[in-house]
């Protein structure tokens, strides 16, 4: 059941408003993705249709329902939206209007005294985080082989502010899928925010995540015969199917490599994808499995019908009847002609 979700205007007049301090001092910070996620909840608070929802506003935008609670979280943070939960904890309502800037409490603010202005966020970041920031970024061009664009510098900043990587973390991020044969930030970004999504804090925690699947492409590399090198993209690509698609343990990606090499003679990805297709398609999920999906086929063929001897094709010739002899009375006739 789709859970819907109410939006109250706190602001005045019935147009879309877009406030030039948003855009002032909020956009030009924030993840384009983000952006595009406050602007459709502001086209969204006239409309009144009852329909706005979280898994509508991912549809809209092409995305995932994360990434539209990742935005709200942002500009929640940011002061500009404010969520409301229902008993269950899920999001039951929406209001979006200007920051309230926090104040110390009463007691402890004279009468005669200004009111203290609390920042709703901390600064974003401080000397030492710049500087290591632009050692980053030229660390990250190393990486990728050529000056970072804007839109990636951005990126890595969205890394560092909205997910809460540490330099050391992004520089390992950015190093992981570099030798993983992917340079873009496309695919970089997806990786952090998977790494984001299972609580990865550290360089500790990513390797500690991605060790018991080097360890797996490694051995079916060793079970092909192919040392010394890491896999290339497209053996990644095969190899990250077997284990998350289809999701087979490492025992039963080993014995297809096996019958890979007993069958071609060679490392072959493409047979081996078909093997394990197959067995998936047939509910394999062990070794012990596999055995009985051999034995049910070698009874099936054990009790299959022999194939009948081919018949000869008609000729011209197949209406003529050979002549017979009697041997027996050919020889005794020979005798008698040399007699």
């Amino acid at each position: 059941m789709t859970r819907t979700l109410t939006l109250k205007n706190r602001f005045q007049g019935n147009t879309t408003i877009v406030e030039n301090d948003f855009i002032d001092h909020y956009m030009a910070k924030a993840n384009g993705e983000y952006v595009k996620v406050y602007l459709l909840l502001l086209r969204h608070l006239n409309a009144n249709s009852g329909n706005l929802s979280i898994c509508g506003l991912a549809d809209c935008l092409e995305c995932t329902e994360k990434d539209i609670l990742r935005a709200f979280t942002h500009w929640s943070d940011q002061g500009l939206l404010k969520i409301d939960y229902d008993d269950a904890g899920n999001i039951c309502g929406l209001a979006i209007g200007k920051p309230v800037p926090k104040v110390a409490p009463k007691d402890e603010v004279s009468k005669d005294a200004p009111r203290k202005v609390v920042p709703s966020k901390p600064v974003r970041k401080d000397s030492k985080d710049q500087e290591d920031l632009r050692q980053l970024y030229f660390v990250a061009e190393q990486y990728v082989g050529k000056p970072l664009t804007v839109s990636e510098i951005k990126k890595i900043n969205y890394f560092f502010d909205t997910l809460g990587f540490s330099t050391d973390l992004i520089e390992y991020l950015i190093e992981y899928c570099v030798e993983n044969g992917h340079r873009t930030f496309r695919y970089i970004e997806s990786v952090a925010l998977s790494w984001a999504d299972a609580g990865i804090a550290s360089v500790e925690d990513a390797k500690l995540n991605t060790l018991s699947y080097n360890k797996n492409y490694y051995s079916i590399l060793n079970a092909f015969g192919i040392k010394g090198r890491s896999p290339a993209p497209v053996e990644l690509e095969y190899m990250k199917k077997w284990l998350e698609q289809y999701g087979f343990t490492l025992e039963v990606i080993l014995e297809a490599c096996n019958r890979t090499i007993a069958n071609t003679h060679k490392p072959d990805f493409k047979y081996t994808d078909s093997i394990l297709k197959n067995w998936s398609t047939n509910g394999v999920t062990s070794f012990t499995d596999i055995t009985q999906l051999d034995l049910t086929f070698q009874q099936q063929k054990a009790n299959g019908k022999k194939t009948p001897a081919k018949v000869p094709a008609k000729t011209r010739f197949s209406n003529f009847e050979g002549r017979t002899y009697d041997m027996k009375s050919l020889e005794q006739q020979l005798l008698n002609i040399n007699r």
